[in-house]
């Protein structure tokens, strides 16, 4: 990637949405360092501003425990009309769970409340493995991505969507970007919705630890896949 009318390298520069405390970057921060990239995190719950998409050449959008179609908050708007910017201005969105819902309604799909949860390390069926590998990948949430009528689904499982593909962005309905520090986080945090669903915490952060080598590695590969064959940044976007 070369700095514009220069022909000089420049780095990636990647905006990450995030939407509370307890959903950070996790691997996605450590696979962009991995290729040079200047990143920039936006608590786009905290700060009401508005973000010109075409400052980067990336977008990723995390999870929240909050829903993609409920507009009672504010962020919620916000991130669905800076979505719209950034489909305009061409800029590549990466949607992990909340971030997928988002790019699935902003691009004319639709979420729902789903008839059940999906909380753990569970597979999914893929179309195209070197790019989606089937997992086990992280789950936690409530609702259903309905793909837009120009994506193409990637993955699902029997609930929904699971990952679809829509011009340069890539929506996923789990979390690859989960570490055994998130995780720790999340079983404090959430754990009235471990309770009410019956998932028992200790073995989820058992399970969590005992993939964690694995599940960054099929991370990295679907991190990889996105940047070279879906956004076509290029997998050496430093370069």
């Amino acid at each position: 990637m070369t700095a514009r009318g220069t022909g000089e390298p420049r780095a990636l520069r990647a905006l990450i949405l995030q939407h509370e405390e307890p959903t950070p970057p996790g691997h996605v921060i450590e696979w962009l360092k991995g290729h040079g990239a200047e990143m920039e995190v936006h608590r786009i719950d905290l700060e009401d501003v508005q973000v010109d998409p075409s400052r980067y050449d990336l977008i990723v959008s995390l999870g929240s425990e909050f829903a993609a179609y409920d507009d009672s908050h504010g962020f919620v708007k916000r991130e669905g009309a800076l979505m719209r910017r950034a489909l305009d201005a061409d800029v590549p969105i990466l949607g992990l769970c909340f971030g997928g819902q988002m790019l699935a309604r902003v691009s004319g799909g639709e979420v729902r409340r789903g008839s059940g949860s999906e909380i753990g390390w569970l597979p999914v069926r893929t179309r195209d493995p070197d790019l989606v590998p089937e997992g086990p990948w992280f789950q936690w949430h409530f609702d259903v991505i309905t793909a837009p009528p120009d994506a193409t689904v990637i993955a699902e499982t029997d609930l929904g969507t699971q990952a679809f593909v829509t011009g340069r962005n890539l929506g996923l309905q789990f979390h690859p970007e989960v570490t055994p520090e998130i995780m720790d986080d999340w079983v404090r945090t959430y754990r009235h919705e471990l309770d009410a669903e019956g998932v028992d915490p200790d073995a989820l952060l058992e399970e969590t630890n005992r993939r964690a080598q694995q599940s960054k590695a099929t991370s990295w590969q679907l991190l990889d896949g996105y940047l070279d064959r879906v956004a076509r940044l290029g997998s050496r976007a430093a370069t």
